[in-house]
């Protein structure tokens, strides 16, 4: 295989693969912009994760509030 033959696929796939990533990203934004992130604050698999690891290590506790730190 000639050198140049080479130089010139791995350039082309580079740039093949460049396309493809930015088309996607593209569709993101979109699929982003049709359907938002609900931001809500009730995130219950959230609590019983936190609930069962804290019962775990500390036996007999109760959790009260939990809040995130900013």
């Amino acid at each position: 295989m000639d050198t140049q033959n080479l130089l010139f696929i791995s350039i082309s796939a580079f740039i093949a693969v460049f396309f493809v990533l930015s088309v996607i990203a593209i569709l993101m934004k979109i699929i982003l912009l049709i359907f938002p992130e609900s931001n809500s604050d009730n995130d219950t698999a959230m609590y019983a994760a936190i609930g069962a690891t804290v019962s775990t290590l500390f036996p007999g506790t109760k959790i009260t509030k939990i809040e995130e730190e900013k």
